[in-house]
């Protein structure tokens, strides 16, 4: 019987004399049509899939799951070995022993490379550190002040990376791919288009300047696409598809998720409903937000949090402007959801005050929405824009692995 997981992957059987795909000059071998090695690498990523879904394996069982022939099985596994991508394990010694040779056991190396998932924020910068199954092994934020220049800012990133590396135990070389997340539109190349959040990034050549750190591909992504990748893979939004993340602030963003595919517009800008108040809405939220009749400074966290603390102490101004500030994320949210119609909307962005906005989010979708979307919090906090890094670079690079005429087996 067929691992349901490979469901769609064409099987197809090569000469067993050939070897496997192996990592060469730090990535491996892309798994592409049009050569006379297809069926090959076919067969490579099949049981190579296969053996990443499973603890460890015998060649019996990758047989009956793949449904290739033994003698394949048995050349692409060598060929696997061989570039470092599976080893033999241990030959089980638990239980009663049996007469003759135990049957050889295989399994993935996850260890035979790294990933790093980074985020690149006004008043923090961090990094996760993984293994090739996505399995977080380290992590390490750095702060950084909100007026920073661009240099300070890359070179605490560094710092945090060098840190982070050191403590692991793994060399630079092992990285196979490397995600950032920050503020900003972002073009395809990793250029900041335009980034109001922090100072000089704007026309910054992001993914140029990180690349010079790193010998593997750096993706470079907005911080809310980023964050609702996170959200899709280990957080509020992991049993649905169709998904709006919002990363709540004064100047808020949104990440959306179509069909389980992020959805980054004709120009990278999707989701920028931070300038939603440019249409008919004269008041900036960082007006809205404030007691005082002085906007506050768009990146001064402290003054959100003493104005959300006041409200919950029942400072009528502070109530009034958390009202205000509500309203407004309400109403633009729910412009986004009237566009998109998903299932899901995720809240995230700041720890404290945001629970309020769930019940006027889900008051005001139900007077406009014939479905009404599911209205939840982040699970993932602010550790949302670093996994959601951290997913890209592996997705990267399990396209590399799996990917065949451009299909890719999903794990």
């Amino acid at each position: 019987m067929r691992n349901p997981a490979l469901a769609g992957v064409p099987l197809a059987e090569y000469d067993p004399a050939n070897t496997a795909a192996s990592w060469k000059d730090g990535r491996v071998a892309q798994l592409t049509g049009g050569d006379p090695s297809l069926l090959r690498r076919i067969n490579s990523a099949v049981v190579l899939h296969a053996l990443r879904a499973t603890d460890c394996a015998t060649l019996t069982e990758i047989t009956r799951v793949t449904g290739l022939s033994r003698p394949t099985v048995e050349g692409v596994v060598e060929g696997l070995i061989e570039g470092g991508l599976v080893v033999e394990t241990a030959a089980d010694e638990g239980g009663a022993r049996r007469q003759g040779r135990p049957a050889r056991r295989f399994r993935f190396r996850a260890e035979a490379g790294h990933l790093l998932g980074l985020e690149i924020g006004p008043h923090r910068v961090a990094a996760l550190l993984s293994d090739l199954d996505g399995r977080v092994l380290g992590t390490q934020a750095k702060d950084v002040a909100e007026t920073a220049a661009a240099d300070e800012r890359l070179d605490r990133l560094r710092g945090a990376v060098a840190e982070l590396l050191r403590r692991a135990g793994v060399t630079r070389g092992s990285l196979r791919a490397v995600g950032v997340g920050t503020p900003g539109i972002v073009e395809a190349d990793g250029t900041v288009r335009l980034s109001t959040a922090l100072p000089q990034w704007t026309g910054l050549k992001l993914g140029e300047r990180l690349s010079r750190s790193f010998k593997c591909p750096v993706l470079v992504e907005n911080d809310a696409n980023a964050a609702a990748v996170a959200e899709h893979w280990k957080g509020a939004a992991a049993e649905t598809d169709d998904v709006v993340f919002v990363l709540a602030g004064l100047s808020p963003g949104a990440g959306a998720l179509i069909g389980g595919r992020l959805h980054r517009g004709f120009g990278g800008a999707a989701g920028e409903i931070g300038a939603l108040h440019l249409l008919g809405r004269g008041a900036t939220p960082e007006t809205l937000l404030s007691t005082t009749g002085e906007p506050l400074h768009p990146l001064d966290e402290q003054a959100v949090a003493e104005v959300f603390a006041l409200a919950r102490e029942g400072d009528q101004r502070a109530r009034a402007a958390v009202e205000r500030f509500i309203q407004r994320l309400v109403h633009d949210v729910a412009a986004l959801v009237l566009a998109l119609d998903p299932e899901l909307v995720v809240i995230g962005g700041w720890a404290a005050g945001l629970d309020g906005v769930l019940e006027p989010l889900r008051r005001e979708l139900a007077r406009y929405c014939l479905r009404p979307p599911r209205v939840a919090l982040s699970l993932l906090g602010e550790a949302a824009v670093a996994t959601g890094s951290l997913r890209l670079a592996l997705d990267h690079v399990e396209e590399q692995l799996f990917a065949v005429d451009g299909t890719v087996t999903r794990r």
